[in-house]
C-alpha cells in the first residue's frame, strides 16, 4: 500500500479536495481521525463523478447535473459497472465525433480472455467483481496468508476495490492512493512485483502509512501489478502477512506474475468491451434527449 497524505489531521482542521490534491490539517501523530478519513474519501469519490457530470452537461446540453448523474447511474446499473469506473471512462475517453450516431463505430467485440487457475464462479466470467474476488483468492493461496487487497487504477491513482482480513481503518486510510511510496506504488511505477519484508523497519513508509498497516496486524506485504499486454499496470493485488517475509520461491513468483498478466489482460478486455458498451449506451440515451426518468 502507499500513503495518501503526509500527516493526519488533528484539532478539527478543514480538509478539501482541489484538483487532484488533498489538503489535510497539520498534526504530529500517525493516527487519522475517522471523521477526516470519511470526509476525504467522500470528496475524492465525489470529485470524479462531478468531473464526468460536467463533461456530459457540456457535450449534450443537459439541463442539470442531476440529469447527468441519472444517465451514468442508469448505464452503470444496466452494464454492472461501478459508477466511479464509468465516470472515469467518461472523463478520459476521447469524445465521439459531432453528431455521430455511434461513439465507437466499427468496434469489434470479443469474448473475455481465459483465466486459468482462477476460481471464477461459473457464469461470472464477465463480472469484474467475481474476477477480482477470484484474483485475490488466488494470490492469497499462493502467498499463504488470509489478508490482502485489490486496487484499480483510476485517474492517476489507485482505488481500493476489494479486501479481506483487513480492518476498517486500513481500508479507509488506503481507499485512495496517489503518493509515490511503499510496495503498491513501487510495483506500479516499476512494473514489477515488490516485497516489503518488514513494514516496521522499511524506510519507504511515512509514519501514518506505517501505522495504518501495522495496526491491522500486518508486518509484511507483497504487491503484484495487474498489467495489460504492453506491461502497463491497470491495478494491483497485495498480500499482507502477520510476520516479516524472507521471500518467495521462483515458482511462487512465476505463478503470481502469470496471475497478474492474465488478470491485467482481462481488465483491458473489460474496459474495451463492457465499459465501452456502457459509454455507447450513455451516448445513445443522451443523444435521444436525456436521462431516463
Amino acid at each position: 500500500m502507499s500513503q495518501l497524505s503526509r500527516r493526519p489531521a488533528e484539532g478539527g482542521s478543514a480538509a478539501d479536495v482541489s484538483g487532484s490534491g488533498y489538503r489535510q490539517g497539520q498534526g504530529s501523530g500517525p493516527q487519522w481521525r475517522q471523521d477526516d478519513l470519511d470526509l476525504r474519501n467522500r470528496l475524492y469519490g465525489r470529485a470524479g463523478v462531478a468531473r464526468a457530470e460536467g463533461v456530459l452537461l457540456d457535450r449534450y446540453g443537459l439541463g442539470s447535473t442531476d440529469e447527468a448523474f441519472a444517465l451514468m447511474k442508469s448505464a452503470s446499473q444496466q452494464f454492472n459497472i461501478k459508477l466511479s469506473t464509468l465516470a472515469d471512462a467518461v472523463v478520459r475517453t476521447p469524445a465521439p465525433d459531432a453528431d455521430a450516431g455511434l461513439w465507437f463505430p466499427g468496434r469489434v467485440r470479443r469474448g473475455p480472455p481465459a483465466l486459468p487457475g482462477l476460481p471464477v464462479e461459473r457464469g461470472n466470467g464477465t463480472s469484474q467483481g467475481a474476477v477480482l474476488k477470484a484474483t485475490l483468492h488466488r494470490v492469497l493461496s499462493i502467498t499463504q496468508t488470509s489478508m490482502g487487497n485489490v486496487q484499480l487504477s483510476e485517474r492517476g491513482r489507485l482505488r481500493l476495490v476489494r479486501h479481506t482480513g483487513l480492518n476498517r481503518y486500513f481500508s479507509d486510510f488506503f481507499a485512495f492512493v496517489d503518493a509515490p511510496t511503499t510496495s503498491c506504488s513501487q510495483a506500479a511505477g516499476q512494473r514489477r512485483q515488490v516485497t516489503v519484508r518488514d513494514v516496521e523497519s522499511a524506510p519507504v513508509f511515512d509514519e501514518a502509512s506505517r501505522h495504518a498497516i501495522l495496526q491491522t496486524g500486518s508486518r509484511a506485504a507483497h504487491s503484484v501489478p495487474l498489467v495489460n499486454r504492453m506491461g502497463v499496470p491497470l491495478g494491483m493485488v497485495s498480500s499482507h502477512h502477520e510476520r516479516p517475509l524472507t521471500g518467495f520461491t521462483h515458482a511462487e513468483l512465476g505463478a503470481l506474475r502469470q496471475t497478474g498478466s492474465d488478470v491485467g489482460r482481462w481488465l483491458a478486455w473489460h474496459w474495451n468491451t463492457l465499459v465501452l458498451d456502457a459509454l455507447e449506451h450513455l451516448h445513445a440515451t443522451a443523444s435521444r434527449g436525456g436521462a431516463p426518468r
